[in-house]
């Protein structure tokens, strides 16, 4: 397990390094009802990740791995596909970065989410996790190399669940600095929205190339075992 451990907190940290939705999560927070909806937030987070992960665990299943604890030879396809697509979306967001970051603005739908319903808190948690550019692929390739890993199914389940506990504290430190501080954490979390919102491009851009070229050394690897 331990081994499988490591394969995956690497691309659980990339997760939780995501500056949009850190914003968001501190553009919830700020709303009259910041504490539950925070709260909806990073439970639909949690389960969108849980959920992408877990599928890729039954789509694995006994196939995942060979009778020599080598990876199936789809896994390496698919950590090349995955890694191919990052390094492709890294290349299109570095083009796009504003020279300035002071010039960085923050998408429009960001806008209502003051507005937002509980429901819809609860859904754009599950959305900016399992169906964001970045965190997908990631997610999908850690559910992968569990699957990959020859671990019994309780030992693969609890791989997961560590790696989505990982992947959750850009969301959940916000969420925890509110419920512990109060009023007072609206200066700081103020600041880490204005740092990310100002800096997401190239963030993102620069995860997008480290884990692109990460998962074709991974999927070269398995392939050439």
């Amino acid at each position: 397990m331990g081994n499988a451990l490591g394969d995956v907190l690497g691309l659980a940290a990339g997760v939780a390094v995501s500056p949009l939705p850190v914003v968001a999560i501190i553009l919830v927070l700020a709303t009259p009802r910041g504490r539950p909806n925070g709260l909806l937030f990073a439970v639909g987070w949690m389960l969108g990740l849980s959920t992408l992960g877990a599928a890729m665990l039954a789509i694995g299943g006994s196939s995942g791995a060979a009778t020599n604890k080598q990876p199936a030879t789809w896994v390496g396809i698919l950590q090349l596909v995955l890694g191919a697509a990052l390094l492709v979306f890294a290349a299109r967001l570095w083009r796009k970065r504003p020279a300035d970051a002071a010039e960085a603005r923050l998408p429009k739908w960001m806008a209502a989410i003051d507005r937002l319903a509980p429901v819809k808190v609860f859904g754009l948690g599950v959305a900016l996790s399992a169906a964001n550019l970045k965190n997908a692929p990631l997610t999908i390739a850690a559910g992968a190399s569990i699957s990959s890993s020859g671990l019994p199914p309780g030992q693969q389940i609890a791989t997961l669940a560590v790696f989505v506990v990982i992947a959750s504290l850009g969301i959940v430190v916000p969420l925890g600095v509110l419920l512990l501080m109060g009023e007072r954490a609206t200066g700081l979390l103020g600041s880490w929205k204005d740092w990310a919102a100002r800096h997401n491009i190239a963030i993102m851009a620069v995860l997008f190339f480290v884990f692109g070229l990460k998962l074709l050394g991974d999927g070269i690897g398995n392939l050439t075992a």
